[in-house]
């Protein structure tokens, strides 16, 4: 049996919503890539990490079907549970820090997946879209109040392995970030929130609020 921490990543400020997180704190109890990969297919979340150095922050993090050097809720959530000052992925060393009730994390857009981040001219023509079909990892936004910054966006995998939208993205939420080249307040999925800031020096901020649901095994 393996243990795992279930969290939820990007809350709402109401607690709810968020992306759910699956976060394997001992990995040496999964040591293989391959086992990895099938035990994040069976719990079926977004992602899962796989923590291989809790005090260095090094980590492992898969979908259901790959392997990612990078990922945005993945690094915020996992960075709240170890309550550590960085991360270490494939990518690169991301920074972490809390705030209040928001957990942030600093990466480089560089670092994230390919995404297709195809801009409506409203909120609810994002919000009315259907879910297209598999082939391409597309990122729905429009703006709600320029302004502001404030933007509302759908996030379309198109993996075809049961995600069919993800509540909550930050990487592509950091894409978005660095094409804009602006401060975001985002609402995403149902009810999921993600704020981002970009420095001069080219790493960008992506936060939000994270729960823990509890722990279990598989």
């Amino acid at each position: 049996m393996t243990d795992y921490d279930v969290l939820r990543v990007f809350c709402g400020a109401d607690g709810r919503h968020g992306n759910e997180l699956a976060v394997v704190r001992d990995g040496s109890t999964v040591a293989d890539p391959g086992e990895r990969q099938v035990l994040a297919a069976k719990l079926g979340f977004s992602e899962t990490v796989f923590v291989d150095d809790p005090e260095r922050g090094d980590i492992d993090i898969y979908t259901p079907t790959l392997r990612l050097p990078f990922a945005g809720h993945p690094c915020v959530g996992t960075g709240w549970l170890l309550d550590l000052p960085e991360l270490v992925t494939p990518a690169g060393v991301v920074g972490v820090r809390l705030d209040g009730e928001f957990t942030w994390i600093e990466a480089m857009a560089a670092w994230a997946p390919p995404r297709t981040l195809r801009q409506y001219g409203s909120a609810e023509e994002v919000e009315a879209l259907d879910v297209p079909p598999p082939g391409e990892w597309v990122y729905a936004w429009a703006w709600q109040d320029k302004a502001a910054g404030r933007v509302r966006a759908r996030a379309f995998p198109g993996r075809d392995d049961g995600i069919d939208e993800d509540e909550a993205t930050g990487a592509a939420a950091l894409l978005l970030t660095h094409r804009l080249g602006r401060a975001l307040n985002i609402a995403q999925g149902l009810g999921s929130q993600i704020l981002t800031a970009p420095h001069p020096d080219g790493l960008i901020e992506v936060g939000g609020r994270v729960r823990l649901d509890g722990q279990e095994s598989a």
